[in-house]
């Protein structure tokens, strides 16, 4: 393998420089994006909250998230990334402090604001040192494992953040991700060899460029809106639904949410292979993606409906088929030109993590117009509602898919659909080689 700069080092020596101190730190992101899922119960004992201060304190983190994508950016491709992460790693830390020792709904708010602009880069960050220091050949596969180890952080923050509580209160678990963020920042200062920052990646004048891209607004049309329900309703109110919904206990959430999150890892790993195997079959990924939509929405509705026996199954086919959303980079990669891959990736988390803060900031609000019985529990309608209008919201994107699809295979039978199979694939072929081509020159952002 090539190691930055261009010299050789051997794959142990990649895995233990490169991959594991950079991974680390999008396992924290994971980790503190989820983590208040779990610890509801524990910060409303503390502090008095409404759920709709509830849904804005979790979100603060989303929003900030979103807000420094395009600064980071730009940050990395000026600076390299270890230089880049150990700073926003400092951040991170400093916010996940000031939450531990918050007491108000502001500073709170503020504390997991500055975690969210802190953990801002760990994906973008981690992609490209990993691009600096493995063969293009490579990258795909290192990427799955990325995410996995992000899928990783994600299940910490279910079972073992809870198995933690019996030992410490909330405050000593934020205390702890604190001083990780720190070891994970100097870990990366005293592993990482020194890499060269990557070329310019444009102006504004390429951003704009990225937003008016037909295929970038044809891919948003269809999976944005489910990628920040995914996002949103998995951080937090899936949760709480089970709890107050199903009436079961915090071990028995907390259990469920684990096993949500590892139904990322299997759901990453498996929709690469399902997407591969399609493409051989003339099958593009745009078309997984509508498929997989379909059945997201389809467990939303059942959700919406409430039907008891059934709700631990929802809540971990909600996070394994929203592992389907995951395609959107490497479709919108496909789609851009060469020369704005990378900002395209940038502003696709922009608009992610945004909706991610308007997705839990609103269901919270739909929730708060019922009021809480003697157990401090909502009610099943309030529930529902909440749950419906998200299922609405994305029905929209998905109808223009279709109906998109229908007037490019034509009404004239098989001969129409065999020939936009043929040009499906005359297209799916040309942008993955060029996108093959691309992956020499720089890794996608996240």
């Amino acid at each position: 393998m090539r190691g930055a700069g261009g010299s050789s080092r051997s794959g142990a020596a990649v895995f233990c420089l490169v991959f594991l101190p950079f991974a680390l730190g999008h396992y924290l992101s994971c980790l503190l994006r989820g983590v208040n899922a779990v610890l509801t119960a524990e910060l409303l004992g503390a502090i008095a909250l409404t759920p709709a201060q509830l849904g804005l304190l979790t979100s603060a983190f989303f929003l900030a998230f979103a807000l420094v994508q395009l600064p980071v950016g730009m940050a990395l491709d000026r600076y390299g990334p270890r230089t880049v992460q150990l700073w926003l790693l400092a951040l991170a830390a400093l916010g996940v402090w000031l939450f531990s020792r918050g007491h108000s709904f502001a500073g709170l708010m503020w504390a997991r604001a500055l975690m969210g602009a802190g953990l801002g880069g760990c994906f973008m960050a981690a992609v490209k040192a990993i691009s600096c220091a493995i063969a293009p050949s490579r990258l795909p596969s290192v990427h799955g494992y990325l995410i996995a180890v992000g899928g990783l952080g994600a299940a910490t923050a279910t079972m073992p953040v809870k198995l933690a509580l019996h030992y410490t209160d909330w405050r000593g678990v934020f205390l702890g991700l604190a001083l990780a963020a720190l070891a994970i920042g100097l870990l990366i200062r005293l592993l990482s060899p020194a890499m060269p920052a990557p070329a310019a990646a444009g102006n504004k004048v390429s951003v704009w460029s990225v937003y008016r891209n037909p295929g970038f607004r044809r891919t948003i049309a269809l999976i944005l809106l489910p990628h920040t329900v995914f996002f949103g309703v998995q951080g937090l109110w899936v949760g709480r639904w089970l709890a107050d919904v199903g009436g079961l206990s915090d071990d028995s959430v907390a259990y469920l949410l684990y096993l949500g999150m590892a139904a990322v890892i299997f759901g990453a790993i498996g929709m690469g292979m399902l997407t591969e195997w399609a493409a051989r079959r003339s099958i593009a990924p745009m078309q997984v993606a509508g498929a997989g939509i379909v059945l997201f929405v389809a467990v939303q509705v059942a959700m919406a409906c409430n039907v008891l026996p059934s709700l631990p199954l929802l809540s971990v086919l909600f996070t394994l088929l929203g592992t389907v959303t995951g395609l959107e980079y490497a479709i919108v990669a496909q789609s851009m030109p060469a020369s704005l891959t990378g900002r395209a990736a940038t502003c696709l988390n922009l608009l992610i993590f945004t909706g991610a803060f308007l997705v839990q900031a609103g269901f919270g609000l739909i929730l708060g117009c019922w009021p809480l019985n003697s157990l401090q529990q909502y009610p099943p309608q309030a529930y529902q509602v909440a749950f419906g209008v998200l299922a609405a919201l994305q029905l929209p994107g998905l109808a223009m898919f279709f109906i998109h699809r229908y007037r490019r295979a034509g009404p004239s039978g098989k001969m129409a659909a065999c020939t936009a199979a043929m040009i499906n694939s005359k297209e799916d072929y040309e942008t993955r080689s060029l996108w093959t081509s691309r992956q020499g020159k720089t890794g996608p952002d996240r």
